[in-house]
């Protein structure tokens, strides 16, 4: 079992940057794929990037909305997955939840690849 916890949203002005972070549960939590999604109001949950696990350091993957703003990183020693979110667009608001699995079963962006989610935190991006 693992338990996520995310953190880092807030709002801020377009163009600006934060930071999210999960944090997980675990010892091997190292050779978890991990997945950042997003939902807005009104509108189906979206994915945004993941990473995965391989001997050499995993391999990322970005939803073509942020590739280019946004990167997904692991501190293994930490347990924990960031979001480094760039150049933010009020359309880049939404609540972020980051899912886990240990088993790759669908492409890393596919929402019904992962076993464990977050509760999510609010990203909000002002005009």
């Amino acid at each position: 079992q693992v338990q996520l916890v995310e953190s880092g949203g807030g709002l801020v002005q377009a163009g600006g940057s934060l930071r999210l972070s999960c944090a997980a549960s675990g010892r091997t939590f190292s050779r978890y794929a991990v997945g950042w999604f997003r939902q807005a109001p009104g509108k189906e949950r979206e994915s945004v990037a993941a990473i995965t696990f391989t001997w050499t350091g995993g391999n990322t993957y970005y939803a073509d909305s942020v590739k280019g703003r946004f990167t997904i990183s692991r501190d293994n020693a930490k347990n924990t997955v960031y979001l480094q979110m760039n150049s933010l667009k009020p359309e880049d608001t939404a609540v972020y939840y980051c899912a886990a699995t240990l088993v790759i079963r669908d492409t890393p962006l596919y929402a019904g690849a992962y076993d464990y989610w977050g509760q999510g935190t609010q990203v909000t991006v002002s005009s």
